[in-house]
């Protein structure tokens, strides 16, 4: 290889595809093999932790090399970051996609805590990671450069949310956007992220289906008593 020159990138078994060999493999799509990687990951993360996931596993598990994961993330605390900002990124466009702002504040309150409610309740790679994350101080997702804007969007959504509200009368105007965020991401987060020891101290899996409508119902509720105005 010439001095300067950037690396081959490698195919599905870790070869260079300027190989020889290579000529009769089948082809692939890197932007697909990225994002199995990154599935694969997730889960690996959230189940061990940033410390205890091996990065063979994640390979063996995609059919591909630690070379082509080094080379598409490079090393396996880029990978790591690049799932934060995939989970975070996921839930973050999931949201714009409630198109709350066509709604009636109230009824877009609800279906934003509704969505909120149920992507915790369904989606607990993301509810683990976030308490890795935490555990690290934030030390890894700090450094992805997107993190904050895409994160932004959600307050973005609830100051709209508010701010019509407000107009409307239905709503109180004391009320800081990111305060109420944190309120919905708190009910919504614990009840999943702390259901062992919960569980363990009041005999009360808090996850269980028999109680997920009405845990449900209760936060919905609680944000909309939040949030309204006094007649």
């Amino acid at each position: 290889m010439k001095k300067g020159s950037k690396a081959a990138e490698p195919d599905t078994n870790g070869i260079p595809s300027d190989s020889p060999r290579t000529d009769a493999r089948r082809k692939y799509d890197p932007e697909q093999t990225k994002r199995n990687i990154l599935d694969v990951a997730t889960q690996e993360f959230s189940a061990m932790g940033l410390t205890g996931a091996r990065v063979d596993a994640i390979a063996e598990r995609t059919n591909t090399t630690k070379r082509m994961l080094y080379y598409y993330f490079g090393s396996k605390e880029g990978l790591y970051q690049a799932v934060l900002e995939k989970v975070y990124g996921d839930i973050r466009a999931l949201e714009q996609d409630l198109h709350v702002s066509e709604l009636d504040p109230i009824e877009g309150m609800r279906a934003l805590v509704e969505f909120t409610f149920d992507y915790h309740d369904r989606q607990r790679d993301f509810v683990r990671l976030v308490t890795i994350e935490n555990i690290h101080g934030a030390k890894y997702v700090e450094q992805v450069k997107t993190f904050k804007g895409r994160n932004v969007t959600v307050i973005h959504t609830i100051e709209d949310l508010l701010s019509r509200g407000i107009a409307a009368g239905q709503f109180r105007s004391d009320i800081d956007p990111i305060d109420l965020h944190l309120l919905i991401s708190s009910l919504c987060f614990h009840r999943v992220g702390n259901r062992h020891t919960f569980g363990t101290a009041f005999g009360r899996d808090p996850s269980h289906p028999r109680l997920r409508a009405r845990h449900r119902a209760m936060i919905v509720d609680a944000v909309l008593r939040f949030v309204r105005k006094d007649d």
